[in-house]
């Protein structure tokens, strides 16, 4: 299939897409504060530099996105038509770092959340946000210590 845009439009759309502070990542940053969280950003000390830090309760949350880090069963989750190879070599090495980094964090005391985009890409639903702090908070006196998040 050929792609819709010219070559100069794909290339801005996507030097467009943020790695950092992206909007689904803001929405949980923003109801996680309204809850009385306070959380480091981005902790280049940690592998991976986790989206959001909880030092306190030993957590870390990372928010994915469902395209660039595949996640399993998800429509948002496809392959694009050209460069197939490209594109499955990119994702597997993404799916590979994320690995690595969430066993070195697990194995490191921390506790690892993973948030998928699909969860909050119609805001922050209540029982998202109930699994996140159940998550948190509970978490310390349970032996939990990762869990995914998503509407899939």
């Amino acid at each position: 299939m050929v792609d819709v845009v010219d070559k100069q439009t794909r290339s801005r759309m996507m030097s467009g897409i943020r790695g950092t502070n992206t909007k689904p990542e803001r929405v949980l940053r923003r109801a996680l504060h309204a809850r009385g969280f306070r959380f480091l950003l981005h902790d280049k000390r940690l592998p991976g530099k986790p989206d959001i830090v909880l030092p306190k309760w030993r957590v870390v949350i990372e928010v994915r996105g469902c395209f660039w880090h595949r996640h399993h069963g998800c429509p948002k989750a496809t392959m694009p038509a050209t460069r197939a190879n490209f594109w499955q070599e990119k994702f597997n090495a993404n799916v590979r770092r994320d690995e690595a980094n969430a066993d070195s964090l697990l194995a490191a005391g921390w506790r690892v959340l993973i948030v998928w985009e699909c969860a909050l890409a119609r805001g922050l639903p209540e029982p998202v946000m109930h699994d996140v702090t159940t998550f948190v908070i509970g978490g310390v006196h349970h032996e939990v210590r990762y869990r995914e998040i998503g509407s899939v």
